[in-house]
């Protein structure tokens, strides 16, 4: 058993929603599945954090099958992912969805949004990878939008109609199935692309 720091486990998937294994993979499997095609061809280095924990029980049935029967988050984590991107830093979090009409705020902790902010403050390029699975859609949301809503509304969800007006839909791949650097790319980068295609 694995218990958070104060006791209850979160689930980061909407109310109600459930594992779609049978419909494919989930949206970690998928980032993960993208980030390792991104560092097979060497065109960025980002991972999934792993989180800190303290063992408390280990059960030895035999010397070679050691068990963790109970264990504690040592801190709250920040966000799913990070690494580096053409010399910029890369944080995002993502989150999977089955309502169709809008993201509960209740899903992104208040520590992962003052992350997020913090990291836009030192000039990271920060996003939410957000899964509607109804629509079977994927959109890139940039942290600062996300960050600027969750202060200054009071709506305490993001509606799918505010997402797709203000979300990039990345449209699903076999190589890579998200392939979110194109909208950084897009978004960050514009400039030194098209000098590159010139010369």
């Amino acid at each position: 058993m694995v218990s958070y720091p104060n006791g209850t486990k979160k689930n980061k998937k909407c109310p109600n929603s459930k594992n779609f294994a049978n419909r494919g993979m989930t949206l970690e499997a998928m980032i993960n599945h993208t980030n390792e095609y991104y560092l097979d061809l060497n065109l960025a280095n980002i991972h999934k954090k792993p989180t800190p924990i303290t063992i408390v029980k280990v059960d030895y049935p035999s010397r070679d099958k050691a068990k963790i029967t109970e264990a504690y988050f040592k801190i709250p984590s920040t966000t799913d992912y990070n690494g580096v991107y053409r010399g910029k830093a890369i944080d995002f979090e993502a989150k999977e969805c089955k309502s169709k009409t809008s993201f509960p705020l209740a899903l992104i902790h208040p520590h992962q949004i003052k992350h997020l902010d913090n990291v836009l403050y030192h000039q990271a390029v920060a996003f939410i990878l957000l899964r509607f699975t109804y629509y079977d859609e994927t959109y890139y949301i940039e942290a600062k939008k996300v960050v600027a809503f969750y202060y200054n509304s009071s709506r305490k969800s993001l509606s799918y109609k505010w997402v797709k007006e203000n979300g990039y839909l990345i449209p699903f791949s076999l190589t890579p199935p998200i392939d979110y650097l194109k909208v950084i790319d897009k978004l960050y980068f514009q400039e030194e692309i098209k000098w590159l295609l010139k010369n």
